[in-house]
């Protein structure tokens, strides 16, 4: 179940629909994040970009 926030958002984008230019805009972040996940998944990332774990001798505690 939706919480009523979301209900009230999608509403008013039903009565005020975003610019063609906002969804020109959102679709391109979209297209941009799923090409950098393919990218990361299928081909990998360069050497430099990997992190590594800093092992500092320290117990974690919980």
């Amino acid at each position: 179940m939706l919480p009523v926030h979301w209900l009230m958002r999608m509403r008013r984008w039903a009565q005020h629909p975003p610019s063609p230019a906002r969804v020109k805009l959102v679709l391109a972040v979209v297209a941009i994040c799923t090409a950098l996940f393919v990218v990361e998944r299928y081909v990998g990332l360069p050497d430099w970009m990997a992190v590594d774990r800093i092992d500092r001798g320290v117990p974690m505690v919980r």
